[in-house]
């Protein structure tokens, strides 16, 4: 297969901004894609070179891509520079300058593994090598092939669709409409691997992948995620017998760990599909507690004070989330894991079994030690001890309580009543029982003294799911201290992009002066949620403010609208 025709359904896709017809778009394209192509091709329509949970970064900032553009070409930086300052694009910067090249007629894999080995470069002098592979590739390649080549190396396809929509297209592809969809939905959830999911597709049909696939040490579970009630009362009454746990305010964490004649593997991912292992180097002693060969955990990790014991905010646990010097970031911030779930033992799934049963195996498998802990936990039918469970880890400085179903399985994703955050605050009049979970969409320039920091407000929305959009909530332009105006444009910057993305939508009269791509995620607190013509959503925040930044959230997991509603 050639790598013109991938090319030629981005072209398309890039025109439109209907959902319905980007998946009509791709699933007439899939049927042209042979089984064993299918994998390369589903990546590098995201723009990348493999699942969601082994990203690869090419290591190439606009500045090595000016580089090479400058050598491809044959001109001065200071040319494809301005060039840039003027479309704000380096893919349409590399399309005008190469005129009607038409290319060698590259094959998808022959494009693919130019990529990676782009990507692969490594070591002393591996920037270099990268310019001079990447020009090397640029060179055989057609002006618009080159186009979408460079928004792949800098991460900036730009299309506004997801696995999501690729699901969608897949059972498009395979049933004519979109019934059938929950079948990959399922095994997606248990092996998030879009590529494998579409050649398994390809070959075996929908009823074929979920026999194909299973849960597997190395490769994340979609984590089970928290639906809302208003009060204990509610939760006791929709769920009967409930196991309620501490809410620590720390960062989730699945845990893969196997061992093998050839050694023993370890690795931790966030819930958001990243793999973070290099966060928590402590594993490698905690897994002296595991008494099984292999097992996936759910769990929570949390900083902690080494002299009082006493467990820190997250926003000194996430000071873990670093590249380099995590050894003495360890040092200063080490880390307890606590285990609440335990989802994989010894090849055997436990994702169907009732919580309790899982609870019972967690006790048995996990010994005592500095590393891993299990978290406590009450089991009860009354409303009033869900409330003094929920006080009692208030009091201890933790977030509150997790109410989860006593025999509910293990739900991937955010789906079912079997847990439940417990956000009931009585006390708090007048200001909303929970937070929101908000993706920041763009910005406002700032006036008068917020001109320094170049962000003066900051529209913020939530997730439609049925649509897969982003809608808007709130304008903010207060509550903000000038180090978070400034680390807010610092993070804009990184994520600004010239047109809206595809999946905001956005009344004329929010039209921010600065987009942004959709994958900053903010915790916000208000003091009531209203009805709104202006919003997209159709509701309003009043009083919105800022309480944090979520490094450990992707878009995806932003409040939906649903929950938005069910908030008060």
């Amino acid at each position: 297969m050639k790598f013109q025709a991938l090319v030629a359904i981005l072209i398309e896709l890039e025109k439109t901004r209907s959902r319905n017809l980007m998946t009509e778009l791709l699933a007439t394209f899939l049927e042209t894609v042979p089984a064993e192509e299918m994998s390369r091709a589903l990546y590098l329509l995201l723009g990348q070179l493999g699942p969601a949970y082994q990203r690869v970064d090419f290591g190439l900032a606009d500045t090595m891509v000016v580089r090479a553009l400058a050598r491809l070409f044959e001109v001065d930086l200071s040319e494809i520079k301005k060039t840039y300052g003027r479309l704000g694009d380096l893919g349409e910067v590399v399309t005008e300058l190469s005129g009607e090249e038409e290319g060698e007629g590259l094959s998808l894999k022959e494009t693919y593994e130019a990529l990676s080995a782009v990507a692969a470069a490594s070591g002393k002098g591996s920037q270099e090598e990268k310019v001079e592979l990447l020009v090397g590739l640029l060179k055989r390649l057609s002006a618009i092939e080159r186009k979408y080549v460079i928004r792949t190396v800098l991460g900036k396809m730009r299309l506004g669709f997801s696995d999501k929509t690729l699901l969608d297209a897949l059972t498009v592809m395979e049933s004519g409409s979109k019934a059938g969809r929950e079948k990959l939905e399922r095994a997606y959830q248990i092996y998030p691997d879009i590529g494998t999911i579409a050649a398994l597709c390809k070959s075996n049909g929908l009823n074929g992948v979920e026999q194909k696939v299973g849960i597997t040490v190395g490769v994340p579970v979609m984590s089970a995620l928290a639906q809302r009630l208003k009060s204990a009362d509610e939760m006791v009454a929709k769920m009967k017998r409930v196991i309620v746990e501490p809410k620590y305010d720390g960062q989730r964490i699945q845990i893969h760990f196997e061992r093998t004649d050839k050694g023993e593997l370890i690795r931790s991912f966030s819930r958001g599909l990243e793999e973070n292992s290099f966060m928590f180097p402590e594993l490698a002693q905690a897994i002296e507690q595991i008494g099984v060969k292999s097992i996936i955990l759910d769990a929570e990790a949390v900083g902690y004070d080494p002299e009082t014991g006493k467990l820190l905010p997250f926003q000194e646990t996430i000071t873990r989330k670093r590249k380099h010097g995590v050894a003495d970031a360890s040092k200063q911030v080490p880390i307890r894991f606590f285990c609440f779930d335990v989802l994989y033992i010894d090849g055997e799934s436990l994702l169907q079994l009732p919580l309790w049963q899982r609870r019972e195996r967690l006790e048995q498998v996990i010994a005592k030690g500095d590393y891993l802990q299990i978290s406590p936990m009450i089991e009860t039918t009354s409303a009033d001890e869900v409330r003094e469970f929920h006080a009692k880890q208030l009091g201890l400085g933790l977030e509150g309580a997790m109410v989860k179903k006593y025999d509910g399985v293990y739900q991937p994703g955010r789906s079912g009543w079997n847990w439940v955050k417990f956000k009931e605050v009585e006390e708090a009049k007048g200001k909303l029982s929970d937070t929101i979970d908000a993706v920041v969409m763009g910005y406002y320039r700032g006036k008068g003294k917020r001109s320094s920091f170049g962000v003066g407000a900051f529209l913020v929305g939530v997730l439609n799911p049925e649509k897969q959009e982003f809608v808007t909530v709130a304008k903010i332009g207060t509550g903000l201290t000038d180090e978070q105006w400034r680390e807010l444009k610092r993070r804009a910057d990184a994520l600004f992009v010239d047109e809206p993305p595809a999946e905001f939508v956005v009344p004329d009269s929010l039209i921010p002066g600065v987009w942004m791509e959709p994958s900053l995620v903010v915790e916000i607190a208000a003091d009531e949620i209203t009805r709104s013509p202006l919003h997209s959503s159709g509701y309003g925040l009043r009083f919105p403010r800022l309480v944090r930044f979520r490094d450990d959230k992707k878009a995806a997991s932003a409040t939906t609208l649903a929950e938005l509603q069910e908030i008060n």
